[in-house]
Order: structure tokens, then C-alpha cells, then sequence
């Protein structure tokens, strides 16, 4: 593993038991990370997209162990995470943090934004309660928002300026790596515009390394350095943001371009392919791609073999037959 990758994963699972014990019935798998390998390098932003169910967010999780692996591994700077004692990992946490989703749920509507910022400080040892206060205030400027806002409650704010205090929350400890899960999903466009430049900011100015979850393959096209697209728990394509989206090797990435709408209206009107069909079960999977009951272009060989991971011009990609290769 080269110097420069931050969190490293290889042939990572996480898979979840259901049904079977008291209910009666057989118990079920649901693979809903399989077999993930991936680097993500210092200071950039990778990016994971997918539908709803692919397993992004839970791969981000198992990544911060904040869910366990069901096996293979997770290793930050070369430190496997899955071997640490939860001491020892707890000590690593303030290295590790995620900017959660829900800026309405993810902060304690009866603590004041001063003790929201003092508790990850407090855990860490940081320093005595005037040099909490302080820091806490720091945090607050460095994400745009006045000092004065540490006595308000986070009903207080709009939803943008909650996204910004639980980035402040985040970055409380000096985190190297964080998890940002579908951080900008629940705000107006406006207001995700200026939450994306200020995060672009902070990695600047910080030295972040961004694991960016999301569905909005628009900003993944302003925002990330490079790009892993996710289906059924597994990685199907990965590569540099630019270059997959002008020539993408994957189906399943292709289609999912096709469905973001053009403002070009010329273009609007052209036929294009579209993602059609249900997404197969995590519970019952195709043999097989996990791709072909919805691929256009599926053969013989796609409904009985899995294909690997290949290395193709720099990217890599799952299929028997790339396209654009």
C-alpha cells in the first residue's frame, strides 16, 4: 500500500441476518457490502454513488467501524481497524468522523450548540472548559457562523446553518478522514452550493480526506476527484471523475448518467437508454452479474459468470463487456 492512502479495504463484507429465530422461518443474508477493495488517497474526494439500497452508506459505516465487518478488512495508514480493541480504536476516532445526512436529526434539539461542540472535545481529553470554549468558538468561524451562536439551541437555525454545526462537530478533534453521507441531499440547491465551497475550503485548509455518499451525480461532477459507482453491495466501476463521466465502461454507470435531466433542450429530446426494471434482492441475488436482469446489453455469459474487478486504461471496472473499451 502506496504512502498516500488514508483508509484502505480489502475484500470488505457486511452482511445481516434476517428473519429465522423466534418468528419461525429460515433466516436470510442480506449482502449488503460484498467484497469491497478500494483505496481512497490523502487529501481527495472520492465520491460512491448508486441508488437507494446499493450499500453506500453502509460501506461508509463499516469504513469508521461504526457498524463491525462481517470479514476482510479496513486499514487507516496502513492500521487495520478490524484488529483494534475498542480502547484503542476509541483513541483513533477523533481521526475518523462523519457529517451525517439529516441536519434536523442529527443534533440534540435540548443541548445548546456550545455543548453539542463540547462533547466530542470533552471525550478526546482536549483541554480544560475555558480551552473547550474557546475551540468551540473557533469551530464555529472556521464553518461561517458567529461565536455568539454557541448559547443558541439548534432549532434556532435554518437547515444550512445545522449542516454547518454538524461539520463543526465533525472537524471538532482534527479528523484526517471524513465520511460525508449524503451531506448536502436535504438542502435547498442554494444553500447546497455554499455547504459544497465550504467543505472545498476546509479540505483545503485542513487536509481532508472526503469520502463523499450521494445520489446527485451533479455534484459528484463538481465536487470529487475520483468516483466508485456501487451496485448490490458491490463496486462496479471506479475511476477519475472527468473521465468517467465523458466515456463511462460500466452499463450500470452509463444508465445512470442517462437519467440525470439535460438543460440542454436539443438534447432533451433525443432517445436515450433507460435504467428500467426492479433492483434484484439483496437477499436473492441473480446468478451471475447482479446487473443483467436490468442491462441492456447482457449476454450468455453475464447470467452464469461474475465478473471481476479488471483494470481497464486506468479505471476499473465489473463487466464481461466494458463499453467505450
Amino acid at each position: 500500500m502506496t504512502e498516500d492512502v488514508v483508509i484502505s479495504t480489502r475484500d470488505l463484507t457486511r452482511h445481516f441476518r434476517v428473519g429465522g429465530g423466534f418468528l419461525g422461518g429460515p433466516a436470510r443474508v442480506v449482502r449488503a457490502v460484498d467484497g469491497v477493495t478500494l483505496d481512497i488517497r490523502a487529501r481527495e474526494t472520492f465520491a460512491l454513488v448508486g441508488e437507494s439500497g446499493c450499500g453506500k452508506t453502509t460501506l461508509g459505516r463499516v469504513m469508521l467501524r461504526l457498524q463491525e465487518p462481517t470479514s476482510g478488512t479496513v486499514a487507516y495508514r496502513g492500521t487495520d481497524l478490524t484488529g483494534l480493541d475498542e480502547g484503542a480504536m476509541n483513541a483513533l476516532r477523533k481521526k475518523l468522523q462523519i457529517v451525517f445526512q439529516d441536519p434536523y436529526a442529527s443534533l440534540n434539539p435540548r443541548m445548546r450548540v456550545g455543548e453539542i461542540l463540547a462533547e466530542p472535545l470533552r471525550s478526546h481529553g482536549f483541554g480544560s472548559s475555558a480551552e473547550i470554549r474557546e475551540r468551540s468558538a473557533e469551530l464555529l468561524e472556521m464553518v461561517g457562523l458567529r461565536r455568539q451562536y454557541l448559547r443558541n439551541y439548534p432549532h434556532q437555525f435554518s437547515g444550512g446553518q445545522r449542516q454547518r454545526i454538524g461539520i463543526a462537530r465533525a472537524l471538532a478533534n482534527g479528523p484526517d478522514f471524513v465520511v460525508c453521507d449524503e451531506s448536502v441531499s436535504a438542502l435547498d440547491v442554494s444553500i447546497q452550493a455554499q455547504v459544497l465551497n465550504l467543505l472545498a475550503d476546509l479540505q483545503d485548509q485542513l487536509k481532508l480526506t472526503y469520502l463523499f455518499i450521494t445520489h446527485d451525480l451533479a455534484v459528484v461532477r463538481q465536487f470529487a476527484d475520483r468516483v466508485g459507482v456501487m451496485f448490490l453491495g458491490q463496486l462496479v466501476e471506479v475511476g477519475r471523475t472527468e473521465e468517467l463521466f465523458a466515456a463511462p465502461l460500466h452499463p450500470y454507470t452509463m444508465l445512470l448518467m442517462e437519467a440525470v435531466p439535460r438543460p440542454d433542450p436539443h438534447q432533451r429530446g433525443r432517445d436515450r437508454p433507460i435504467l428500467t426494471g426492479e433492483i434484484p434482492s439483496p437477499m436473492n441475488l441473480p446468478p451471475g452479474c447482479r446487473f443483467h436482469t436490468r442491462c441492456p446489453f447482457a449476454r450468455d455469459i453475464c447470467r452464469v459468470e461474475d465478473p471481476a474487478l479488471q483494470e481497464r486504461g486506468g479505471r476499473t471496472v465489473a463487466c464481461h463487456f466494458p463499453l467505450n473499451g
